[in-house]
């Protein structure tokens, strides 16, 4: 069906030729901006920063960025347009056809889900579901898969959403209030069963399911059931030592920093990261960056230089 083409670099204000590390500063700063812990109009904040975070999902990863940006090619025009020859779902070539419209509350667009999901909304028939498992059984309906996104709190802490679809242009939208188990775990995928396709002849009808994905974070980067953080200190911190609150997803900790610690240098706190299992967390790591003076005041200025004469 057609969709709307989103411009995901005039989203996070860069250009076409911006490094991947001007991309990753640029959704880092509009997503402290406009993150809905912050903001005061909580919901234009959170629509705000799920297009931001929707655009760094493709732009932050070099392989989605490139299949992007060959796809921009075939929508200079912009607006509503079917797909350009030879795309399928989740931008793989000659995909399935008679996929569900519109879905709504999984945190993607439209577009994101035609070309770059996962598997958003595309339809699997299951083994012989068009023909019956078994000789004079009512075939089953097909399933449905899309993704949700989900924050790092809901995983640590479960949740619930809202969200709606509409199977296809002969049927009305249907809303569902999902739940996010606690310590959910990203790819886990959440079954609405009975939810799918209706099945031919009073068949069984097929399953609704939700593959679940983090959502981007300003603060942490996350690899695999790992947080990092990127922790800045001054540099008289890194030579001297000191003690410096971090933000973790239990709250904030006082992390003392040894003397002489060199840029890049990590420190592990064990079990505050993401669900690893159903009991058990990954790590999170605070990575030191050392800030430097951009000005100096003339006392400054003679400071540092008096540092030099001592070297």
């Amino acid at each position: 069906m057609p969709v709307h083409y989103k411009d995901y670099y005039a989203t996070l204000g860069v250009a076409k030729a911006a490094s991947q590390d001007e991309v990753r500063k640029a959704f880092r700063q509009l997503a402290r901006k406009h993150h809905p812990d912050v903001a005061k109009d909580k919901k234009t904040a959170e629509a705000k920063f799920k297009e931001i975070n929707e655009a760094y999902e493709v732009l932050g990863d070099a392989e989605k960025r490139k299949r992007y940006d060959e796809l921009g090619a075939d929508w200079e025009r912009g607006g509503p347009q079917p797909p350009p020859p030879g795309w399928g779902r989740a931008g793989r070539p000659g995909g399935m056809g008679g996929m569900p419209e519109g879905f709504e509350g999984t945190g993607f667009s439209d577009f994101f889900e035609q070309f770059f999901s996962g598997g958003a909304g595309r339809r699997s028939v299951p083994p012989f579901g068009a023909m019956g498992g078994m000789a004079g059984e009512p075939p089953r309906g097909g399933d449905i898969e899309a993704d949700l996104l989900v924050t790092i709190e809901e995983a640590l802490h479960g949740g619930k959403k809202k969200i709606s679809f509409r199977r296809d242009d002969r049927t009305p939208v249907e809303t569902y209030e999902v739940r996010i188990p606690k310590g959910v775990r990203e790819g886990q995928k959440i079954r609405l069963a009975g939810q799918g396709q209706a099945g031919g002849r009073r068949g069984p009808a097929g399953d609704l399911y939700l593959a679940v994905r983090f959502e981007k974070h300003p603060d942490y980067r996350i690899s695999g059931a790992d947080l990092y953080y990127d922790l800045p200190v001054p540099a008289w911190m890194a030579v001297l030592g000191g003690e410096t609150f971090i933000s973790t997803p239990d709250g904030s900790i006082l992390l003392k920093v040894p003397p002489g610690s060199q840029p890049g240098r990590k420190f592990r706190l064990r079990g505050r990261g993401l669900p690893s299992s159903p009991i058990a967390r990954g790590d999170f790591y605070a990575e030191i960056t050392v800030t430097l003076p951009t000005e100096l005041t003339p006392e400054t200025r003679k400071l540092w230089e008096e540092l030099a004469k001592a070297k």
